[in-house]
Formats: C-alpha cells, sequence, structure tokens
C-alpha cells in the first residue's frame, strides 16, 4: 500500500506497530504466487489476485524479486475428490486461468516421480510459482522509501480524531496529522476500525496455520507444488518447494480467540510430517529443519473485507488471508482507486526509483558467491557477513533477531542458530533492543 500511493505521488508514512516489518500476519506464508485459478469467481479477491499476479511478474526483475515457476498439480486423492476436478478445472477457465489442463497418471508420475501411486486424477496449473514471501514485502517498502515515503516502528495507534478536514492519531507520546488513513492492521484491523471510526466494519477471527520445513536435502522429492482439492474452508495441506531450498509442508486451519500465539504443538507437526509421507513417501524419515505457524486475519466472512468511507477520508483493508501476498499489489491498486473517489492533487512520480531488494532464493546468485562479502556467517544457509551488515543499516535497518533473519536468512538453516549465533551478537551489538547476548555474562572474575 504504501508503494503504491507513494508512486501515485502521495506523502506516505507508515505506522508500523511492532519494532521491526513483518512481525505479524506477513511472517508466516507459504511462499506461492497463486494465479486465482480457485478463487471464488466475480469476487473481490479474485479480482486482486489476477492484478496482484500479473503486476508481480510485471516488476519482478526490477525490484529484483524471484520466480520460480515450479508449476502446481491438484491431485485427487479420493474418487469423490476426483468427481470435483471438472468443477474445478471450469471454476479455472471462469478466472481467466485458460491455460490449466487435465493431466493423465504418466504425467503426474513424470512430473513428481515421487508421489504416492494411489491417487485418482489430477490436472496441471502451469503458471503457480514459488516466490520468496520475506524479500517482496520487504522489496515493496523500500521502493516506498526510496521514492519518499516514510516508516515510524514501535508506532501503535492508540486513539484519533477526524475534524472534517484532516485526522490526527495518537500514539505513544505524541500525534500526528494526516489528510488520509488507510487501516491495514491485519490481526489488528478490527481494533482500529473501533478506535478510530466508534465501530468496526468486521471482527477478526485467528486462525493459525502451522507449517513443517524439510532439509534442503529432500528438495530433489518434489519439483512441483502438490495441491490438494480444496474444501469450502480451507485450501488444505500443501507440499510444495520454497524459494529457499526446502520442502514445505502446512498450513493447518486452526481457530483460536489469540492473536499472538504463533506456537506450534507435537501432535499437529506429526501429522503434517504423516501428511506429507503419505502424499510423497520418500519424505518419510526426511530430517526436519524448522516448524512455524502463521496467523491469518480471518474474519466472520470468507471475503476481504476493504470498506471506503469517504466521507472521514478513511479506508479499512481488513479480512485479507493467505492469498494476500499474491493480490497484495492488486489490493494496494484497488484502494487506490477507491481513494480518488476522495479527491487528490497528487501526480504519478514521473521516474521512481527502483531499489534492489535483498537476494534471499535459493535459484538466485547470492552474496557468498560474489568477492569481499566479509566472509560467511551463517554457514548453514551461506549467509555473509556483509550481508549481514547491510541488513542492520541502511533505509530499513533490521531491530531485531526475526527481522534480520527475514532480511538475510541467518539462524534459518538446519543448525538454527547453534553455529552462528555468537558471531551474530557480536554483529549486531547495540542494534538491537533486545541484544543476542547480555554484554554482563562476558565479564569474568
Amino acid at each position: 500500500m504504501a508503494r503504491r500511493f507513494t508512486l501515485d505521488g502521495a506523502r506516505v508514512l507508515v505506522l508500523e506497530r511492532a519494532p521491526d516489518i513483518l512481525d505479524g500476519a506477513s511472517k508466516g506464508n507459504s511462499g506461492i504466487l497463486h494465479t486465482g485459478f480457485d478463487a471464488p469467481p466475480d469476487t473481490l479477491e479474485q479480482a486482486c489476485i489476477a492484478a496482484g499476479h500479473q503486476e508481480y511478474l510485471k516488476i519482478r526483475d526490477r525490484l529484483g524479486l524471484p520466480l520460480r515457476t515450479t508449476g502446481a498439480m491438484v491431485v485427487a486423492w479420493t474418487e469423490a475428490e476426483a468427481a470435483r476436478l471438472p468443477a474445478l478445472m471450469e471454476q479455472a477457465h471462469r478466472n481467466g486461468v485458460t491455460d490449466v489442463r487435465p493431466l493423465d497418471r504418466a504425467e503426474i508420475l513424470e512430473r513428481a516421480p515421487h508421489i504416492n501411486p494411489a491417487f485418482h486424477g489430477g490436472f496441471l496449473v502451469p503458471r503457480e510459482s514459488v516466490i520468496d514471501p520475506w524479500a517482496a514485502p520487504t522489496g515493496y517498502l523500500l521502493q516506498a522509501i526510496a521514492n519518499g515515503a516514510h516508516v515510524d516502528r514501535n508506532a501503535p495507534v492508540q486513539g484519533g480524531a477526524f475534524d472534517g478536514e484532516t485526522w490526527r492519531l495518537d500514539l505513544p507520546g505524541r500525534s500526528v496529522r494526516t489528510r488520509s488513513v488507510i487501516n491495514c492492521a491485519g490481526l489488528y484491523g478490527d481494533h482500529v476500525d473501533q478506535l478510530l471510526l466508534g465501530a468496526p466494519g468486521f471482527e477478526i477471527r485467528p486462525r493459525k496455520g502451522q507449517f513443517v520445513v524439510f532439509d534442503k536435502a529432500a528438495a530433489r522429492l518434489l519439483p512441483t507444488i502438490l495441491l490438494p482439492v480444496p474444501s469450502p474452508t480451507t485450501k488444505g495441506v500443501v507440499v510444495c518447494p520454497t524459494a529457499y531450498g526446502n520442502i514445505l509442508v502446512g498450513p493447518t486451519a486452526e481457530e483460536q480467540e489469540s492473536r499472538a500465539d504463533a506456537s506450534v504443538d507435537g501432535a499437529t507437526l506429526a501429522m503434517l510430517r504423516e501428511t506429507a509421507a503419505r502424499l510423497v513417501p520418500a519424505l518419510a524419515g526426511q530430517p526436519i529443519t524448522a516448524t512455524y505457524a502463521g496467523i491469518r486475519p480471518a474474519t466472520e466472512e470468507k471475503g476481504y473485507r476493504i470498506t471506503p468511507y469517504p466521507d472521514r477520508r478513511y479506508i479499512s483493508v481488513g479480512g485479507i488471508r493467505s492469498t494476500g501476498l499474491t493480490a497484495a499489489l492488486g489490493i494496494a491498486r484497488h484502494v487506490a482507486g477507491l481513494h480518488r473517489a476522495c479527491g487528490t492533487d497528487w501526480a504519478p512520480l514521473a521516474a521512481p526509483g527502483w531499489p534492489a531488494a535483498p537476494r534471499l532464493s535459493e535459484t538466485d546468485p547470492r552474496d557468498w558467491q560474489d568477492r569481499d562479502n566479509g566472509g560467511i556467517v551463517c554457514h548453514c544457509e551461506l549467509v555473509t557477513r556483509r550481508e549481514i551488515e547491510a541488513a542492520l543499516g541502511g533505509p530499513l535497518p533490521a531491530r531485531s533477531l526475526g527481522g534480520l533473519k527475514r532480511r538475510t536468512r541467518a539462524t534459518m538453516g538446519r543448525c538454527q542458530g547453534f553455529y552462528c549465533s555468537g558471531a551474530l551478537a557480536e554483529i549486531t551489538a547495540g542494534h538491537f533492543a533486545a541484544p543476542l547476548a547480555d554484554p554482563a555474562e562476558d565479564r569474568h572474575d
């Protein structure tokens, strides 16, 4: 959203409640660039997915964003699921994804030689792809900043009022004024609506999705995205490659009250491993690199909850669930169009800057391959000292270990930081509010 409004000529301030960006719903995603073949037809969500997919392909080279066109197979594991495949393909055609096609048994086994042969049919979605779920939003925000936007972190909105011309937004210890407000608060979107409008337009109902990440050695076992036949409530459990060279399985769909509890549990993780091994038997016994959970800002309704309030120059953007990574650019264009109804005097930037996003994808050139990189600090993920120092500086510096991970992949590999944490504590000293090491612990009697 910040990128779109900045490129359109607006003066933009992003208020982020957390110490770093992507600390909320955006940090836990499967990393798939969807075509929208299975989105509800003729809906805002489907339109935003299609527009977002198209714009990502258009801008990704200029921002240095990865794209791994693996394609996807929707595979039916029961006769009942197989009976639903023709309707799903018809839905894809209605959504403009006309290149889907049925796959015979030999083609499925050729595309995924290690798949369980006990399937009942499937079809191909050629343009489903794998992208980096952190580099993309980071790249969007870096472009906004490079063209004049500002970001305030640790800046939760605590209240405010509209006087008919401008908004006053109350932050801890200060206030800011703005002509317009775009509420993109994710898991706290209804809270912000309540604070500023007096009543929320929707109710967030957090939905947790747990994931298991297999070690890079498993990558050879599945070169494509393996999708289930979706149900009315969830896309189901996916097994797919990642941009970082792993195989991922998930997510679950667990309703919960907490907006912050992203914990995982042994029983659910075991179920995900068993599911992966049932679909791709060669994954049984493969080592696990990581587990994590994301919390989706679902609401009491299935669709996106985007509502303009023109008389108050306010737009609420809520209910952006797992498709939000793909749809983000399309959502931003849609909201910018809604805002034009409020009246603007902006002129789009004639020659915007295009800074490069962090290079995190395993299929793209990495910094460890270049000279004078300061040496490798995180050997599991081949992260260099230069990459870490760059992430700690610049226009959007990492201010937490989580932020550093999402900019560099440091500590995210096989040893989960066991070997590199000491070096990271030294390099990051003075950069984080919560340091990785207590200097007092280094003193000896």
